[in-house]
C-alpha cells in the first residue's frame, strides 16, 4: 500500500500526555539498561535515522533517547553539507564512514536521504543520478543488516504551523538563536516540495521500513521514538559476556 504523509497525523489525539510521558520515562530507562548491555556484548548495533523537514525536533528526540545510557556506546553524527572531498567520492562514501561498530547506538540527525532530497528539490544534481540513489540506498541498508546493524528509520511528520512556530522561537528567543538559519526560511517557501520528495523516499526506500512519527509535540515524538528502540533491544539476543581471564573464573575469585 502506497504511503502518503497526509494520511499520517502530526498531532495523535488519543495519547494522555501525563500517561505518556510516565511510560516514556521507564522506557527510557529499560532503554539505557539495555544498550548498556549491547555495548559490552560487542555483537549488535543500532543505527537511528532521523529525518523529517527543518524543526521537526532531531536534535530534541537525540537528546531525549539517550538520557540514561551509556555514552561510550552512543555516537551521533549530524550530515551537512558535503565538504569538496567528500563531492569527489561517491555519496555514501561519507555514510559508511561513521555507521556503527558493533556494540554502538549511533543516531544520524540527517542522513544519505538528504543526497536524494535537496538535490532533487533542489536541482543541482541530474535527475537520472539521484535516481539510482534509491535503489543503491536499499543495497546499502541491506548490507548493514546483514553485518548485525539493525537500521531503524524515523521520519518525524510535524505540521507546517508547528514548523513556523519552532522558526519564530528561534528568531525571538535568545537562547535558541544558535538554531536559526536564514536558509530554513527559504526552504519553508518549498514545504510540499519536500514533502513529495520524502513520499517517495518512504515508499521507494523501503526495505528497512520506516515508521512515521508524530512531531508536532516533543513528548508525543519522543515516545513513539523510543517505543521502536526499546522493542528492537528487547529483541536482540542480549547477553553479559562471560569472564574473559586466565588468572580467574567464577569458582577462583580473589581473596
Amino acid at each position: 500500500m502506497k504511503i502518503k504523509i497526509s494520511d499520517h497525523p502530526t498531532f495523535n489525539k488519543e495519547w494522555d500526555k501525563k500517561e505518556n510521558e510516565e511510560k516514556t520515562k521507564k522506557m527510557l530507562k529499560k532503554i539505557g539498561r539495555l544498550q548498556n548491555k549491547m555495548y559490552a556484548q560487542n555483537k549488535f548495533s543500532i543505527l537511528l535515522v532521523l529525518q523529517g523537514i527543518d524543526a521537526s525536533g532531531k536534535d530534541g528526540i537525540t537528546k531525549g533517547l539517550v538520557k540514561y545510557c551509556n555514552p561510550l556506546g552512543i555516537k551521533i553524527f549530524s550530515f551537512k553539507k558535503p565538504t569538496e572531498n567528500e563531492y569527489a567520492h561517491d555519496f555514501l562514501w561519507r555514510v559508511h564512514q561513521v555507521v556503527p561498530r558493533k556494540g554502538e547506538l549511533q543516531v544520524f540527525i540527517r542522513s544519505h536521504y538528504e543526497d536524494i532530497l535537496v538535490p532533487t528539490v533542489e536541482k543541482f544534481i541530474p535527475s537520472d543520478v539521484i535516481e539510482k540513489r534509491y535503489e543503491v540506498i536499499n543495497d546499502f541498508e541491506r548490507l548493514l543488516e546483514t553485518n548485525g546493524t539493525k537500521v531503524l528509520k524515523f521520519y518525524l511528520n510535524v505540521s507546517k504551523e508547528a514548523q513556523k512556530e519552532r522558526l519564530i522561537e528561534r528568531i525571538e528567543l535568545k537562547e535558541k538563536h544558535w538554531k536559526h538559519k536564514d536558509g530554513d526560511w527559504d526552504t519553508r517557501e518549498k514545504f510540499d516540495e519536500y514533502l513529495g520528495v520524502y513520499e517517495r523516499i518512504l515508499n521507494t526506500c523501503n526495505v528497512i521500513p520506516w515508521h512515521i512519527v508524530p512531531a508536532d509535540k516533543n513528548w508525543q515524538k519522543l515516545y513513539a521514538v523510543a517505543e521502536v528502540v526499546l522493542k528492537t533491544l528487547e529483541d536482540l539476543d542480549l547477553k553479559w559476556p562471560e569472564l574473559v581471564s586466565e588468572r580467574f573464573n567464577t569458582q577462583n575469585k580473589p581473596e
